[in-house]
């Protein structure tokens, strides 16, 4: 495609505020699907930040689960307890967030997200002392696989079952305003994310998040700037011919 292609794109991509379909990019680029689909996930790759600096101040961290469904039989003598773990989706996953408090009023000033197979210890602690200066103080609600991070760092828990927001103020607020728009951007736009490239939508929804306060015009030059500085894409250049990713990028 010519250049001015790309730019539209890019333009089009910019100003979708939860994200955009491929169908639809490829409707307003009068491109072939194929091309959008690759082309798009090319834009979620670059805006991959590997070397981001770790979170301080207020920081709150919760999760959603995503591809959980599973349809119940038509007679409901046939139908299983969707409870018990033995009935759950195989391709349920997880996507953890961290969000770190900005100013009063200005809602959240960083946000960062993982792909896990559940909401665990191991995971939990992982994403934490990796992402977290030892100092901050981390928001969660009661969920047992917060309660080794306690050991390590400040914790302040909310019950969710009696408030959304604790009589000392404790919330998670900041992380479920993330989850609300994230569902919107997979049940309004994509209808669909495989888990096999969650972690890359899951991060445009938080690079969406991050940049939600800046202009349409700097948020269209950053990301030119972060596909200018994009190496070859190792998932998606032949993606058509056979190239596909094996299996899925988790956090842990």
């Amino acid at each position: 495609m010519p250049l001015r292609n790309y730019l539209a794109a890019i333009a089009i991509y910019s100003n979708a505020a939860k994200g955009i379909s491929t169908l639809q990019l490829s409707r307003d680029l009068d491109c072939q699907y194929k091309t959008a689909f690759v082309l798009a996930h090319k834009l979620r790759e670059s805006l991959v930040d590997m070397k981001g600096e770790n979170f301080n101040g207020e920081v709150e961290i919760d999760g959603c689960y995503v591809n959980k469904h599973v349809r119940p039989s038509n007679r409901v003598e046939n139908r299983v307890d969707r409870r018990l773990a033995s009935n759950r989706n195989p391709n349920r996953r997880t996507v953890m967030v961290i969000r770190q408090r900005g100013a009063k009023g200005e809602g959240a000033s960083k946000t960062r997200v993982f792909v896990t197979k559940s909401e665990n210890s191991k995971a939990n602690m992982y994403i934490a002392l990796t992402n977290i200066d030892r100092t901050t103080t981390i928001y969660a609600d009661q969920h047992v696989s917060y309660d080794q991070l306690h050991s390590t760092l400040l914790m302040k828990r909310v019950n969710h079952e009696k408030y959304y927001s604790a009589p000392d103020g404790s919330n998670t607020n900041q992380a479920e305003s993330f989850f609300a728009r994230f569902r919107r951007m997979q049940y309004g736009q994509m209808h669909r994310m495989g888990n096999l490239y969650m972690d890359r939508y899951a991060n445009e929804a938080a690079y969406r998040e991050n940049t939600r306060r800046i202009s349409n015009g700097h948020t269209f030059s950053d990301i030119v700037k972060r596909c200018a500085k994009s190496e070859v894409s190792r998932d998606f250049a032949g993606y058509w011919q056979g190239n596909k990713r094996l299996k899925e990028n988790l956090a842990i």
